[in-house]
């Protein structure tokens, strides 16, 4: 492929994303939460397991602990046991008590909206402090995940590989307003259609604009078979999803604990 002008390729990142917002009009948080406090704890667990495995476990933990200042005084033990699911269970039970007495102690029982308080909470990044200023405060922010630094680097957005240095390159491609339904397009895409392993080339809606067309099954029917999710008539990974999801064919995944 011959080399690229910015202006070109400004041109490019934004055809695609405005692809994939017609792909897919309902992308979406897929962590399930009704607060700040239960969208960070959410995030937190998500490392190293599936959005799902955390939606599965999380309606049990906030049954028990509603508040900060529940968590915070939590017995580890029993926090434990119910985060045992999501793997790394004790580090994370660590993280999450520590960070709800962090809130209680520091910021009187409430979720700080500004990124550089959120990571100074135990277990908080700032892939996590994005996705809860974007989607708990309506903050943009760039959420790069494993499937976002694949994909953008696929596109050949950036070369890149440190998360803040993708950040800042996807950033300047786009306007900050766009920067959280961005990460929810990409996010969705790499899930769905564009896999680390084998990526459905044949069933991809944005093949004419992907450098990398080829890595993965070009045969249409094959691919589709690669397909995931509701794209693969497959349920989601929320249990409670947005009504726009499920208006749009999406569909709830199943609670813990059924087959």
């Amino acid at each position: 492929m011959k080399s690229e002008s910015h202006t070109a390729l400004v041109r490019r990142a934004r055809r695609i994303n405005r692809e994939l917002a017609e792909i897919y009009p309902y992308a979406h948080p897929e962590l399930d939460f009704e607060n700040p406090f239960q969208l960070v704890v959410a995030t937190v667990l998500s490392a190293q397991t599936t959005d799902l495995r955390v939606n599965q476990t999380t309606p049990a933990l906030f049954a028990k602990y509603p508040t900060p200042e529940d968590l915070a005084a939590a017995d580890p033990e029993q926090v434990e046991e119910i985060l045992r699911p999501t793997g790394f269970f004790r580090a994370k039970t660590k993280s999450v008590i520590g960070l709800s007495k962090a809130l209680v102690v520091d910021f009187g029982g409430e979720v700080p909206g500004r990124l550089e308080d959120l990571v100074k909470l135990p277990g908080v990044g700032r892939k996590t402090a994005f996705v809860v200023l974007g989607n708990a405060f309506g903050r943009p922010g760039i959420t790069v995940d494993t499937h976002f630094q694949r994909l953008v680097r696929r596109w050949k957005w950036t070369e890149a590989t440190e998360p803040d240095k993708i950040e800042a390159a996807v950033g300047a491609l786009f306007p900050k307003s766009d920067w959280t339904m961005l990460s929810h397009h990409v996010i969705f895409h790499g899930r769905r259609i564009c896999h680390a392993r084998k990526p459905a080339c044949g069933a991809c809606p944005i093949a004419p604009l992907c450098p990398a067309y080829g890595e993965g099954e070009t045969d249409p029917e094959k691919a589709k078979k690669l397909l995931k999710y509701e794209k693969g008539g497959y349920p989601g990974q929320r249990l409670n999803p947005p009504q726009a999801y499920l208006d749009a064919g999406g569909k709830p995944a199943p609670p813990l604990g059924s087959a």
